[in-house]
């Protein structure tokens, strides 16, 4: 007969041995790939450090218009207003929207021309200073302002109906946005560069003599 000590000693030497073999089995992924994917849908598949600096949004003060016009489809939008900072829950709920909007034409394709690959450390409320960073919260990337975030195409799309898919995306995410396409000019920060204006060619003047009369003579 088997006394209940001896049962626990047993049973706890069984739990041991599990999470023994649990923790050396071989895999081919590093402890923070795993951890990093499980994270959300859009994040990246592995990465040097889980923390990094907060940094801040980038200006467009230099002389560079890459990704503020269309690539791939035929309508899109892009920031407006100041550049913001877009975590992936907010670009993936965006995402939903405008393939739910558009998936009843066959063939449609939404792009995402921007990804959260910048990891968001946040401490807790009432929190003492010091202590180390934060821990890892969620992925997010810094967006300017001008830069393209949706585009959808691969079929042709009405353009009231991408208006609506795009304005129902783009009241999901917290910045002024701006509808496009493929004639949308480029824009530096806040200035939209049109194209100049061909020099109108002016005709040339047709000279005429006129030949004076001249008075007659008696």
């Amino acid at each position: 007969m088997f006394s209940l000590s001896l049962l626990s000693h047993r049973a706890n030497s069984t739990v041991r041995n599990a999470l023994s073999t649990s923790h050396s089995a071989p895999t081919a992924l590093g402890p923070l790939s795993i951890f990093t994917r499980a994270r959300s849908q859009l994040a990246p598949r592995q990465v040097q450090h889980i923390k990094r600096h907060k940094g801040r949004v980038p200006i467009p003060i230099g002389g560079s218009t890459k990704g503020t016009t269309l690539a791939y489809g035929e309508w899109g939008i892009r920031i407006k207003g100041n550049g913001a900072r877009l975590s992936a829950k907010q670009l993936t709920t965006a995402e939903e929207v405008i393939k739910k909007k558009i998936k009843v034409i066959k063939g449609t394709k939404v792009y995402l021309r921007v990804f959260p690959d910048i990891p968001v450390c946040i401490k807790g409320n009432e929190t003492r200073m010091g202590k180390g960073k934060g821990t890892f919260e969620f992925w997010a990337t810094r967006v300017p302002t001008g830069r393209v975030i949706f585009e959808i195409g691969g079929a042709p799309i009405r353009e009231e109906l991408a208006r609506d898919a795009l304005r129902q995306a783009a009241d999901k995410l917290p910045t002024i946005m701006e509808f496009i396409d493929r004639k949308t000019p480029p824009r530096l920060g806040n200035l939209v560069l049109h194209p100049p204006k061909p020099a109108k060619v002016a005709a040339p003047e047709v000279v005429t003599e006129v030949a004076e009369a001249q008075p007659a003579t008696a």
